[in-house]
């Protein structure tokens, strides 16, 4: 599977949740719920997936944990909150920075509509030509 359907069939699932759910709901719900929609369709997902890192010739096991991670290859940020700040789209590149990952997704459910919420960061990776994953550009 291309990283842009993986990416698609994520933004598919979080639409539906946002609709279903509203927004408002703690984030460990989403996360709960996502992860097992993901799994529905086939997709790999492992959450509260540990990022180990090396700092000045030290290594650490569990500096970070990013909320989902999808096929191993997309990081998924999960955050319920009324506006993004920016260093949460930072906190995702530095997670794809850390992990050698090229995609990942901030999907903030507590925006009025999901395209509010969703922001797409990349890790060095040309621009997707996919018209769905043009979100926020």
């Amino acid at each position: 599977m291309e990283i842009d359907d993986i990416t698609g069939a994520i933004v598919d699932a979080a639409y539906k949740i946002h609709v279903g759910l509203g927004p408002g709901v703690l984030e460990s719900v989403y996360e709960a719920v996502l992860a097992r929609s993901l799994e529905r369709l086939g997709l790999k997902v492992e959450r509260q997936k540990a990022v180990t890192f090396n700092y000045d010739g030290m290594d650490f096991d569990e500096g970070f944990r990013v909320d989902l991670l999808v096929e191993s290859t997309v990081v998924v940020e999960l955050k319920s909150v009324e506006n993004l700040a920016p260093v949460h789209s930072k906190q995702v590149l530095t997670y794809l920075r850390l992990m050698d990952l090229r995609v990942g997704l901030l999907i903030n459910f507590g925006a009025p509509t999901l395209k509010e919420g969703l922001k797409r960061i990349v890790n060095d990776l040309p621009t997707s030509a996919s018209p769905r994953l043009r979100v926020n550009q």
